[in-house]
């Protein structure tokens, strides 16, 4: 039975951390906390229910990942987002594989609460991730804000039954907020890669992301909430891309 460190980056995450950590410790023998000095109560909450606690000043999301990931006491690890909690069936199937590793890594479908509402369908489910694996075997990459696991080849990855739960937002204005930080965070990301920008692009990415969601897959389904999630997704795709031509602009006057 292999020994599994539960791994949480944290900012200013009283609301929801608590469950985050009480859920992971279902399945972890540890439970590690990098938090970015959050001014809330984030550090007595963590610091009362026993975790292993750092602060560490914000390094961008790979980064921090990276960091949290070496802190971790066992090679394979559970990471989780401090608003995100395991529901009881994925709780059960995490317990079930530890008794049998098969694959370096695995992963599982995230379900989004959106504005108080469960997303069934956009891009927001099945939100496939990979957050269970040998830390020997693979580590945080992907593009800031977007981040994800690249396992290393060749490495095998599974699949576990039961959903990863995130609370994505609790009203229109948290999110707005999230699509603002998020989108100057993409842009800056692409600008620094050389990314092209038309105005053309902007508009057809940002047409083509709202299709995707609410026609291709079946955002219509969850009826208005998936109207506003699929309008807000592309609103954000919409901004990313505003910023990086304002970027460019601004670097060739």
């Amino acid at each position: 039975m292999p020994p599994i460190s539960g791994v949480i980056i944290a900012y200013n995450e009283e609301k929801y951390i608590e469950q985050c950590i009480r859920s992971l410790q279902k399945v972890a023998d540890e439970v590690v906390v990098v938090d970015s000095c959050s001014t809330d109560r984030t550090p007595d909450i963590c610091k009362k229910l026993g975790v292993v606690f750092y602060e560490q000043a914000f390094l961008g999301y790979i980064e921090q990942k990276n960091f949290a990931l070496q802190k971790a006491s066992h090679d394979h690890v559970l990471s989780l987002d401090a608003d995100e909690a395991l529901s009881e069936s994925l709780v059960a199937s995490i317990l079930k594989v530890k008794e049998n590793w098969i694959h370096d890594g695995y992963c599982f479908n995230r379900r989004n609460r959106f504005c108080g509402h469960w997303l069934r369908y956009t891009n927001h489910y099945p939100d496939r991730k990979l957050r269970l694996w040998d830390r020997n075997k693979g580590h945080w990459g992907g593009v800031n804000p977007h981040d994800k696991v690249i396992m290393d080849e060749p490495a095998s990855v599974g699949f576990l039954k039961g959903d990863l739960l995130h609370w994505m937002c609790d009203s229109f204005e948290e999110h707005l907020d999230t699509i603002n930080r998020f989108s100057t965070i993409a842009a800056r990301e692409a600008f620094n890669r050389g990314t092209a920008c038309s105005a053309w692009k902007v508009v057809y990415k940002t047409i083509w992301r709202f299709v995707r969601n609410y026609f291709i897959k079946l955002g219509f389904l969850d009826g208005y909430m998936g109207f506003v999630a699929s309008y807000q997704d592309a609103f954000l795709c919409f901004q990313k891309y505003v910023k990086l031509r304002y970027l460019i602009r601004e670097k060739t006057g």
